[in-house]
């Protein structure tokens, strides 16, 4: 188990260095893989979704399907064609290989489009690792599907589907500072991707995986005070109107189990309730999920100052400072600026602060009075008075 999690440890690692700011998501990505479970990105288009999935499958040496799902596609384009020989002799059965069915890891672009026939097929497979194929019920290989849409659905049809996807993960366009980084990773990813370079040796199989998810129940021991602290968040979330099914509270546990056992740790604890940030059904929940579980977090680790926090990366310094350098420069040159790039200045130096308060160096807070000495500067000014 714990060679398996170093494995784990360096698919992560690799993500991160292809994507900037993206360490959460990869977590999660990893998390749900190792319980078994599945996930769904939202956000914008442009935002790395799908890239970032591809990234993550290219590591593991597993059955891949992948389909950009509409309202037109047809269930023989997901789940395989109907098998014309097997038909004329009066059974009804479809050719599943290379198909869905037959997937380990599957990853459905755009998946609140999808018609009612191909929804009706997904839920069962999803939930019980089962297709209905004419009259035989088969188990599927699957491991975790992962889906990513631009909408959060807002159909009832779609409610069910949705619920399956125990984590929901919102992916935005990276902030103003993170500007360089995006770049000189983008021209990275660009150049491996023009030049057929892209694919890379995986470093975990399929075969380990199913016989991790065999092991997995041993895991799922809890003390009586995480379970006590986690049905109280339980119903505090329900209060605030967010509403969370028996199904998802019960196989949430197995997130909480995988998310102890990425970091090493034989048994769950307050940390893994960082989770619970990411069960929401609407962007406007998100924000609530946070005054719920941050405390929790925040309470966790003055506790433990020791325990490393998962999670976002800080932001490298460095690139920090150059980026408030660059601010201090354009501020300085006395050239007239619009009040739309006075305003997106400041908005930039906020956030450049937030992350420079993620780093507890004497450096890091140089900058931060760096910043502070700027914001005064500029709110004694004329444009202010």
């Amino acid at each position: 188990m714990r060679k398996t999690m170093d494995l784990f440890r360096q698919v992560a690692t690799n993500l991160n260095q292809q994507f900037l700011n993206k360490e959460e998501l990869t977590r999660l990505l990893v998390i749900s893989t190792i319980a078994g479970e599945h996930l769904v990105i939202i956000g914008p288009p442009g935002t790395a979704k799908s890239a970032i999935i591809r990234s993550f499958a290219q590591l593991i040496d597993a059955k891949y399907f992948e389909y950009l799902l509409t309202r037109f596609t047809e269930p023989n384009e997901i789940f395989g064609p109907v098998d014309i020989q097997v038909f004329r002799q009066g059974t009804y059965r479809r050719r599943t290989d290379g198909m869905l069915p037959t997937a380990e890891i599957v990853f459905c672009d755009e998946i609140f489009k999808a018609n009612s026939a191909i929804l009706n097929s997904l839920l069962t497979i999803l939930n019980e690792r089962k297709f209905s194929n004419g009259n035989i019920l088969s188990k599927v290989p699957l491991l975790s599907m992962f889906g990513a849409s631009n909408e959060i659905p807002n159909d009832d049809s779609l409610e069910a589907i949705y619920d399956r996807f125990l984590l929901r993960v919102y992916s935005d366009n990276l902030e103003g500072f993170h500007f360089q980084g995006l770049i000189d990773k983008g021209i990275r990813y660009e150049q491996a991707r023009l030049s057929e370079q892209q694919g890379v040796l995986p470093i975990l199989n399929s075969g380990v995986l199913h016989q991790l998810h065999t092991m997995l129940p041993q895991s799922l021991n809890f003390t009586p005070e995480f379970i006590s602290q986690y049905k109280n968040l339980v119903f505090q979330v329900r209060n605030e109107g967010i509403s969370l099914s028996d199904r998802r509270v019960v196989k949430l546990l197995k997130l909480f189990a995988a998310s102890a056992l990425f970091d090493g740790r034989n048994t769950a604890d307050a940390a893994d309730f960082m989770i619970l940030k990411h069960i929401w059904n609407n962007l406007d929940q998100r924000e609530i999920l946070r005054d719920i579980i941050d405390p929790v977090l925040e309470s966790h680790y003055e506790r433990n100052p020791s325990t490393t926090r998962p999670g976002s990366a800080p932001s490298d310094i460095g690139s920090l400072a150059n980026e408030v350098r660059l601010i201090e420069d354009l501020l300085s040159t006395g050239d007239p600026i619009s009040d739309i790039q006075l305003f997106s200045q400041l908005r930039n130096l906020n956030n450049l602060k937030q992350a420079l308060l993620a780093h507890s160096t004497s450096g890091a807070k140089e900058i931060v009075g760096r910043i502070d000495q700027l914001l005064e500067s500029i709110f004694s000014s004329s444009k202010f008075e």
